[in-house]
Parts: C-alpha cells; sequence; structure tokens
C-alpha cells in the first residue's frame, strides 16, 4: 500500500483591507442573534461588496450567501476573493461546507481568506473543497 498523497495548498497573498472591511462591518452592523457574521470580496474591477448573514432557524443563509446577491445588485459578477469575519471579534472563519459549494459553482476561480492570527492566508476555493462535484459540470446543454 501506497502512501495517499495530497496536493500542496497555494497559498496567496492576503488581503488585508478585504478583512478590515468585514471586521468593520461585522462590528457595526451584526446585531443580536440574526446577524453575527460579515462578508467582504474583491471583484475583479477592484470594488469591495460587503454583507451581514440573515440568521433563522429554518436555515437562513450565510453571508457569504447574502454576499453573492449584493454583488449581482450593484453589477460585481466576478469576484475576485472573500472572507467572513464573525462578530465579537472572532475574526476569520472560514466558510461552511454549503457556502464552499455555491461559492466554487459561482466562482471556481474564487480566492478565500482563511486562518487565524499569523496562520492568515489566502487559498483557491477548490483547495477547500477537493474533488468536488461542480455543479455547472452536469447541466444540460440547452444550446
Amino acid at each position: 500500500m501506497t502512501p495517499q498523497t495530497h496536493p500542496v495548498e497555494q497559498t496567496h497573498p492576503v488581503d488585508h483591507e478585504l478583512v478590515q472591511a468585514a471586521a468593520d462591518v461585522a462590528r457595526t452592523r451584526c446585531r443580536g442573534g440574526n446577524h453575527t457574521m460579515a462578508a467582504a470580496a474583491r471583484a475583479r474591477d477592484g470594488r469591495i461588496v460587503t454583507a451581514v448573514n440573515a440568521y433563522h432557524f429554518t436555515g437562513g443563509p450565510c453571508a457569504e450567501l447574502v454576499l453573492i446577491g449584493a454583488a449581482a445588485t450593484v453589477g460585481a459578477y466576478e469576484l475576485d476573493t472573500i472572507v467572513a469575519v464573525g462578530d465579537r471579534d472572532r475574526g476569520v472563519v472560514p466558510p461552511c461546507g454549503r457556502c464552499r459549494q455555491v461559492l466554487l459553482d459561482y466562482f471556481p476561480d474564487l480566492r478565500v481568506i482563511v486562518g487565524t492570527g499569523a496562520r492568515t492566508r489566502t487559498v483557491c476555493i477548490t483547495d477547500l473543497l477537493p474533488e468536488s462535484y461542480v455543479w455547472a459540470d452536469h447541466q444540460l446543454d440547452t444550446d
């Protein structure tokens, strides 16, 4: 039996301005139990888009998913990097499994800021969801 090897995670520079934007939104807009996470993404054109989660016992959307809609609302359809930050100074929080899948489906080249403190780094979404199902690859060709 040969040992299983894993691909090496490729890291990219951390966009500290993006982390700060999410932290500012978490600090100023997250109030009570309904809004506990903030997300910020940098669009390919350089704009920063922010959003907060909408917690609900039925499974309301995470901040990253709300951000996809907020970005589309302002015409930012191509996102480069995303980060989520928790309220009460919890810092960077990695996306949940559902968000990882949706982010991969919408933005297969997206970079995600993860980790805490000195271990904060930027990785490709594919590194967070290896050998994943890609929704777009399985859609019927309608042409």
